[in-house]
């Protein structure tokens, strides 16, 4: 039971003393950056994936 609770005592002081938060600013500008990547993989992804089923039809459709 001591090493849980130090383990606890521990983790407590690393997460208030030790650990650099990002400010309001960073956390702010990070999470713009995250989104315009995620809607730029979105549009790649779906860009990929339309060339794809317009090649698949083309053939399918020539096939059959």
């Amino acid at each position: 039971m001591k090493k849980i609770i130090n383990y606890i005592k521990e983790s407590y002081n690393e997460l208030v003393h030790k650990v650099s938060w990002p400010t309001k600013q960073e956390l702010s500008s990070s999470t713009v950056v995250v989104m315009i990547a995620s809607l730029i993989m979105a549009c790649v992804i779906f860009a990929i994936d339309f060339t794809f089923e317009s090649v698949v039809s083309f053939f399918y459709n020539k096939i059959f």
